[in-house]
């Protein structure tokens, strides 16, 4: 896989922008410089993120999202593999 994650991608498996497997690895954004861990959709080009607009919901069921502009970082989440850069799984003892 590529070590640069997608320009756009989307958490909603209709959009075209949808990628099991990328999401899969994990995908972490960083917007104006904040993490940011309820990302719905982002688009680094177009420099937006949509995040869901409290617990309001459409007709249909599916959260409303507002789309916020500012610079979007998108990175790869580390998975944490045990013993993997000299940590150690301490949670297996006895």
């Amino acid at each position: 896989m590529a070590d640069t994650p997608p320009d756009r991608l989307s958490l909603d498996p209709r959009s075209p922008h949808f990628d099991a497997d990328l999401l899969r690895r994990g995908i972490g954004i960083r917007f104006k410089g904040r993490e940011r861990h309820d990302v719905e959709e982002y688009s680094v080009s177009e420099r937006w993120i949509r995040v869901q607009a409290g617990k309001t919901v459409d007709r249909h069921g599916r959260p409303l999202t507002i789309r916020l502009t500012g610079e979007v970082e998108p990175y790869f989440v580390d998975a944490g593999e045990p013993g993997r850069d000299g940590e150690e799984d301490v949670g297996n003892e006895g």
